[in-house]
């Protein structure tokens, strides 16, 4: 196979949906408005690579504040595996992302490679499978995050990411067919999660609360929202034993698990009130 075929450019919006159909394919079970979040979230960070002008494998390398970036979307069709083409948007991706500390979920047959280019694991994150339940009463102190000042919620996310990723968040709280819920504790913001439609059933993510309480709180009355019977999924740091006791709790399975990995040092976040990871895609 030629290489001098293939080239590399950013990706233009329309090819998002493509990326995000290849992680589909991948059973990756990507979120129905996932593209326009993402790709706004930073247009200059999504390669796609390109043979004889055909799309064949994209990379995103998300870029946050000054300091941090974020991995994903790494994905080449299989019939051209093999041939390099993978390692040359990593490296697109690594070079754009250049002189900030750079974290990863990876999957398991892909943890090994990313070893060898430096990175190092921090902890898994689990995956886990539950059924929607009947919509149930919850409590007066959860309200639709949309009725929480904006400058609160950024303040709150600020503590369980390594840097700021506000323009993320208005995206991200505002999707249709789901829910973005906060809860409060005397008044004060203190916690808050996200539920969206995805290509099969529902995820949530992130999960945020001060403890755990508030967690199962919050927990309750986002898988509430999902479609009866349907699936959700949450994805928890293997870290947070009292995530874990939660999806137990609630007789969820685990069905699929990756490696958060980073290439400098791991950040120093609020890991015992994280009980779901926002996306393995951007972080």
């Amino acid at each position: 196979m030629k290489f001098d075929r293939y080239s590399i450019r950013r990706m233009r919006r329309e090819e998002m949906d493509l990326a995000v159909d290849w992680a589909a394919m991948e059973g990756w079970n990507p979120g129905l408005y996932d593209a326009d979040c993402f790709y706004n979230t930073d247009p200059n960070g999504f390669f796609v690579g390109l043979l004889d002008d055909e799309p064949i494998g994209c990379i995103s390398a998300v870029a946050y504040g000054e300091s941090f970036g974020f991995l994903g979307f790494y994905i080449v069709k299989p019939e051209y595996r093999g041939n390099s083409f993978g390692l040359q948007l990593w490296d697109e991706g690594m070079k754009y992302l250049r002189g900030r500390n750079v974290g990863l979920d990876g999957v398991i047959d892909q943890q090994t490679n990313y070893k060898k280019s430096g990175f190092k694991l921090s902890y898994r994150n689990i995956r886990y499978q539950g059924l929607a339940r009947p919509q149930r009463d919850t409590s007066s102190s959860i309200a639709e995050l949309s009725k929480i000042p904006f400058d609160d919620l950024a303040a709150y996310d600020d503590q369980f990411f390594p840097q700021q990723r506000h323009k993320f968040l208005k995206y991200w709280t505002n999707q249709p067919e789901g829910a973005a819920l906060g809860i409060t504790d005397s008044g004060r913001l203190s916690g808050y999660g996200v539920l969206r439609k995805c290509r099969e059933g529902f995820k949530i993510g992130p999960l945020f609360a001060d403890d755990v309480n508030l967690a199962e709180e919050l927990f309750l009355a986002l898988s509430s929202r999902a479609s009866k019977g349907a699936p959700f999924f949450l994805d928890i740091p293997e870290v947070n034993s009292a995530a874990l006791a939660l999806v137990k709790r609630h007789n969820m399975e685990k069905v699929f698990e990756t490696a958060r990995m980073y290439n400098e040092e791991v950040p120093t976040l609020f890991m015992d009130r994280l009980f779901g990871v926002t996306t393995f895609e951007l972080g």
